[in-house]
């Protein structure tokens, strides 16, 4: 199957799970291409039509060189030139389905002309995720304005082989193509961890045998929240015809608040979604051509700042933070099962000769990891930024590589405490509601039920690389 692009609309969050995670290729359909050759058409006749333009980039130099001034020579010249000079960060990759969803995103500033690249290029670009090998674009040491580090890991190969030709050096490299990746990327693993959140949760609750008014469907429309409602109907859901022998008075505080904190959960992923499909088929190119119109026959160039996407990084932290309030609820629900005064269970949990109290360490380890990622992240101070004019660097990277910390981390402690609720249903003799005896079974097919002693940090590792892969499969290479 391949994404066939018409108009930016395309690029959407569908077209990215099917890029990233299905590993379908891009085309670009005629009315694209005729749009971008007419497009880069009239570019040229408006370069043309005035010899003192300033158009940044094809008639001036890059950033603190755009003072220079470029005779129509020295523009082709310039323009041949691949701009690998921002080839400078380097450490750990970013995973090859990223790099797939911005080769995608790149082509949001293409295919509607404001680029003013030939249809060549955007089909040389579209290409590449049919090569079944992308250029390493690191993760690390990221501090530009903009994305030029990172696009000119992904593009110079392109371009050292291409014949470039005026704007479309930049055109490759600036932008925020990267930052809508990123976010997308967070959503669609967010969108399935949902699911798990909720469902190991809602397993919590009946090892805990903790009374259900706490998750009555009265409290949807007392509370006032859409978030906190879908999540109150998805635990009803998940505990529809619980057995009865429920706990005679209420359950911890950690339990109770279970629907707020999920909706809050939802309530970031819903608004990461927003901030997703905008970016995704947003121009961002800088500078950005605008084909003619009835006041501007040859169309216009405007300077400015779209590759700096001001919405992504506060998106990714909001699902950060949420992500930490619920690696602490799993560690508090680990601490409070394996404690019997608490959960009125057999304490530690006792099987046979089995030990489970050591997990309550491994929960709070977690914790404390997905808290430490958890911070906001903002506009980089005298450390970062860059010189000349570029004095202002983008920390999405960053919020984003504390986001994939939390993720990890909440999973792990999330996994924590599915095996301690499988150990609490062997050592009750009870079984949870029917809707979650799938997840029971997925969960005890990877860590039965603990009855010797062992050591158990290898056990819980299985089930919870299982689930890291689910939320992030892998599509395509780095």
């Amino acid at each position: 199957m391949t994404v066939r692009l018409h108009g930016r609309s395309d690029i959407d969050l569908d077209a990215f799970e099917r890029v990233t995670r299905r590993g379908e290729g891009i085309c670009l359909d005629e009315n694209a291409e005729s749009r971008m050759s007419r497009a880069r058409e009239s570019f040229l006749a408006l370069l043309d039509s005035d010899p003192d333009i300033v158009v940044y980039g094809v008639t001036s130099g890059y950033g603190q060189n755009a003072y220079q001034r470029f005779t129509l020579e020295e523009r082709r010249a310039h323009a041949r030139k691949p701009s690998i000079a921002p080839m400078t960060s380097f450490g750990r990759p970013l995973p090859g389905r990223v790099v797939r969803g911005i080769v995608l995103a790149r082509l949001a500033n293409f295919v509607e002309g404001h680029a003013a690249v030939t249809p060549e290029l955007g089909r040389a670009v579209a290409a590449m995720l049919d090569s079944g090998k992308l250029p390493v674009v690191p993760m690390d040491g990221t501090g530009c304005a903009g994305e030029i580090q990172p696009l000119s890991h992904l593009f110079a190969p392109l371009a050292s082989g291409f014949p470039l030709a005026e704007k479309e050096a930049l055109a490759l490299i600036n932008g925020s193509p990267t930052a809508a990746a990123l976010v997308a990327d967070a959503v669609l693993g967010a969108r399935h961890r949902q699911t798990l959140l909720e469902g190991v949760f809602a397993l919590s609750i009946e090892a805990l045998q903790a009374p259900l008014e706490a998750y009555d469907s009265a409290l949807t429309v007392l509370w006032n929240d859409p978030d906190e409602a879908a999540a109150l109907r998805s635990l009803a859901g998940w505990l529809e015809s619980a057995p009865g022998g429920r706990r005679p008075y209420q359950a911890p505080v950690s339990w109770r608040i279970l629907p707020r904190v999920l909706g809050q959960a939802r309530r970031a992923l819903r608004q990461a979604e927003e901030v997703a499909e905008a970016s995704l088929g947003a121009v961002t190119d800088n500078p950005i051509y605008l084909p003619p119109d009835d006041g501007h026959p040859l169309g216009r160039v405007i300077s400015n700042g779209g590759y700096h996407n001001a919405r992504a990084y506060p998106a990714l932290d909001a699902l950060t933070a949420v992500y930490a309030d619920l690696a602490l609820l799993a560690d508090r629900h680990v601490t409070k099962l394996l404690d019997g005064k608490t959960s009125l269970l057999p304490h530690q949990l006792q099987v046979g000769e089995a030990y489970l109290g050591t997990l309550g360490f491994a929960a709070a380890g977690w914790a404390e990891q997905a808290r430490q990622a958890a911070r906001t992240t903002l506009l980089p101070g005298s450390e970062g930024g860059g010189f000349g004019q570029n004095d202002v660097a983008v920390p999405v990277m960053h919020a984003w590589r504390r986001h994939r910390e939390a993720a990890t981390a909440l999973e792990s402690a999330v996994a924590t405490l599915a095996v301690v609720c499988s150990q609490a249903f062997r050592a009750n003799g009870h079984g949870p509601a029917p809707a979650l005896d799938e997840l029971l079974a997925e969960i005890r097919a990877e860590v039965p039920p603990v009855i010797d002693p062992q050591p158990l940090g290898p056990a819980v590792e299985r089930l919870a690389e299982r689930w890291h892969g689910e939320t992030a499969p892998e599509a395509g290479t780095v």
